[in-house]
């Protein structure tokens, strides 16, 4: 395949894990911090310094805390600050999603955020995936003029979802690219782009990295999870194998 045919975005928990999306051959990358509880907006410095990786677009995102996708006034106008800071570092596009109560597109709180990220390129992100209506929801996203939604075709992962993407993909009929994401890897990421159309894909490809620290006091919890001397970043090498799984398929 043409590599030139599709796109592929990595989300990136850091300015490593940026460079190795990178090395790998990424487009892109979806910027953001607390991953275990499905991503959040990262700071002004990670952003500054992601800005930094060349030849890789950088889309940021826009969460002001982890839970549902139904913000407070005061939630938006962190929202509204982070977006206008993303405009002032020149970061390439924004990643974002608000819904009613009711599961609909908050089409109202959209337009303003909208509205606020002209001249970025725009991913309505996995909120979509709890909506009530999808199809419906697509055609306000449409509406509202963003680029792009990540979706698992609202299910736990992308390979279940497949049926809604391909019929999402077929809706959309180029108004909109429509991106799978959520367990993609290079073992099912061709199965996937030949089952819904797509040309744009999102995965993490991370593994675990080994602190450096050579005294560690195991018996203090920093949260959730005991383990302080491990970390997760991206892996290059998972990253290419996506891409050449892609490459390998047919014409």
């Amino acid at each position: 395949m043409n590599r030139d045919l599709f796109k592929v975005e990595v989300c990136a928990n850091s300015y490593q894990s940026c460079l190795a999306a990178r090395r790998g051959g990424a487009d892109r990358v979806e910027l953001c911090a607390s991953m275990p509880e499905g991503g959040t907006t990262p700071s002004y410095g990670t952003i500054c310094k992601a800005r930094d990786v060349e030849g890789l677009r950088l889309h940021v995102l826009i969460r002001p805390r982890e839970s549902d996708f139904h913000y407070t006034s005061e939630e938006i106008d962190i929202m509204m600050k982070d977006i206008s800071m993303c405009q002032s570092l020149g970061v390439d596009g924004v990643v974002f999603g608000v819904l009613r109560t009711d599961g609909q597109v908050d089409k109202e709180t959209m337009k303003r955020l909208m509205d606020a990220s002209k001249g970025m390129s725009v991913t309505f992100h996995r909120a979509f995936d709890h909506c009530r209506n999808p199809f419906q929801a697509l055609d306000d996203i449409v509406e509202l003029g963003c680029h792009r939604i990540l979706t698992s075709g609202q299910q736990p992962s992308a390979i279940k979802g497949t049926n809604l993407l391909r019929q999402l993909v077929e809706a959309a009929a180029g108004r909109i690219q429509i991106m799978p994401g959520c367990g993609l890897n290079a073992g099912n990421i061709a199965q996937i782009a030949q089952a819904t159309g797509a040309r744009e894909f999102h995965f993490s490809a991370r593994h675990q990295v080994e602190s450096q620290m050579e005294f560690r006091n195991q018996g203090v919890c920093m949260g959730a999870v005991c383990n302080e001397f491990v970390r997760e970043e991206t892996d290059c090498q998972q990253v290419k194998a996506a891409i050449e799984a892609l490459l390998a398929l047919p014409l």
